[in-house]
């Protein structure tokens, strides 16, 4: 498993007022969204291309375009929406999926609830967008379930990660493609699974409590 920590102060900026608990959801959802295209430029760094000819007004050239099959971008709902523009902004060809999941409450382990993908993943390369990267649970569902439909390659990117999060990824993506791209390494989790100092509940943060 490959992780890339950004390191960049707009980033570290936008996170710092993220994290403000005085910050009102529109804001919120704004700033995530231009958050999510800088990170974006980190996570597609391997996107595969293939050469492309074509003539400027003054020579023929060489260029390269994004091969296929398109990359697929999955937010894992509901937080993960709030992510969506963010990353089809810098890569608008990309074909987007659906993964909604939710935790059993009896058992504390994620549960696909509903999906929209493609039937065939084979030979993808996958964008998984969840802003926290907690105890890694819901994102190791989500990058098995895309490997289990065929994808090659899984890039998440999270704004926020833990030391504990990352290492159950690791744990359980031996072998695979896997690469997790982070907005910021926080501290640790606390007693009850929140990212410390983290910024709350991305989704009730994004679209308010319900």
């Amino acid at each position: 498993m490959r992780v890339h920590v950004a390191d960049h102060p707009l980033i570290t900026h936008k996170l710092t007022v993220l994290r403000d608990k005085n910050t009102p959801s529109p804001t919120f959802r704004a700033l995530t969204e231009e958050l999510v295209t800088l990170l974006a430029y980190e996570a597609t760094r391997n996107v595969r291309t293939e050469p492309l000819e074509i003539e400027t007004p003054v020579a023929v050239t060489t260029g390269l375009a994004i091969s296929s099959p398109r990359p697929l971008v999955v937010p894992i709902l509901r937080a993960g929406l709030g992510m969506l523009e963010g990353m089809v902004k810098l890569i608008p060809t990309a074909e987007v999926g659906f993964l909604g999941m939710v935790r059993n409450e009896e058992t504390l382990e994620p549960h696909i609830y509903a999906e929209r993908l493609p039937d065939d993943l084979s030979n993808r390369q996958c964008f998984v967008l969840d802003p926290m990267l907690a105890t890694g649970g819901s994102l190791i569902a989500a990058i098995q379930y895309l490997f289990d439909r065929g994808a090659v390659d899984v890039t998440a990117v999270c704004l926020l990660g833990t030391p504990e999060g990352l290492a159950s990824v690791d744990a359980a993506t031996t072998g695979r493609e896997v690469t997790i791209v982070l907005g910021a390494l926080d501290e640790r989790l606390n007693e009850v699974g929140y990212i410390v100092p983290g910024l709350g509940d991305a989704g009730d943060r994004l679209y308010g409590s319900v």
